[in-house]
């Protein structure tokens, strides 16, 4: 387990971080529903060569969790502006996942951060993205955050699932699991579900044009959550190297292909 012995207050909301390794920067940003968590098999292998900060997305992980909390894309880019400015980095590399790439991608557009490098895979970033249960809870949020702790588990348990490509271990399951149970957790689980909106990417997706820095875009082809043909298309939009389609690979690429991840950043020019 990664640890996370830092804590930024940013905005009203207390943001828990850590920092390891040696080497040009890198960032680090997880996605929905899950938490920094997702570079534990990932990061060691990069911490001889690279300085890798890490964090926990407002309202996700071991960051703050509380009522009436904005949990939405339209709060973490800025979450992610201070904890530039506070680690004092000028163009890291980042790499980012799922909720983790809109993030990076706002606040390179709107915020005006600049990158070395970005490494994007499996990402929300275009239109159309949301489900027919993320739609539902929007819905019914508090019929949701008062269902019985064992409905609730199997729910949770069942959407983490349908993240990977191949079965998901048991461990890495209840990893993902803990910070969404119980009086805290379970509210806050379906409080970020409903406040997924697509308008969020669609301010940034107008802007969208080849960035200045080299950008990569991996893609697992078994990703159920959000089709390989977004990839190819944000790909193309963003820069002049076609997206790399992973074999084996589910939505969950950090379970799956971990090893695809690590290429990918070992390529990098630093």
């Amino acid at each position: 387990m990664l640890e996370l012995p830092q804590t930024s207050l940013i905005e009203g909301n207390r943001i828990r971080w850590g920092v390891t390794g040696d080497g040009p920067p890198l960032v680090a940003i997880h996605g929905t529903p899950f938490s920094s968590q997702v570079w534990r098999r990932i990061i060691p292998l990069l911490a001889d060569r690279r300085r890798i900060y890490y964090f926990d997305l407002a309202g996700y992980g071991q960051s703050e969790m509380h009522e009436r909390q904005d949990v939405s894309l339209g709060v973490q880019n800025r979450v992610l502006a201070a904890l530039f400015a506070e680690w004092e980095l000028d163009r890291p590399d980042v790499l980012a996942h799922d909720f983790g790439g809109a993030t990076a991608l706002r606040a390179y557009y709107l915020n005006d951060l600049q990158y070395g490098s970005l490494t994007l895979f499996d990402v929300v970033a275009q239109a159309p993205w949301g489900s027919p249960f993320v739609r539902h809870v929007c819905q019914h949020e508090a019929a949701f955050a008062g269902m019985p702790d064992s409905m609730h588990r199997a729910l949770l348990e069942s959407y983490i699932e349908g993240s990977t490509h191949a079965p998901m271990s048991r461990e890495a399951l209840d990893i993902y699991s803990a910070p969404w149970i119980g009086p805290v957790g379970q509210p806050a689980f379906y409080r970020q579900i409903a406040q997924m909106d697509q308008k969020f990417t669609d301010e940034v997706e107008l802007l969208y044009q080849p960035m200045d820095c080299p950008v990569t875009v991996l893609w697992g082809r078994e990703d159920q959550w959000l089709p390989s043909t977004q990839g190819r298309s944000l790909a193309k939009k963003l820069s002049d190297t076609a997206c790399t389609i992973v074999e084996g690979a589910g939505h969950l690429m950090q379970e799956d292909r971990p090893e695809a991840i690590v290429a990918s950043v070992l390529k990098q020019a630093y």
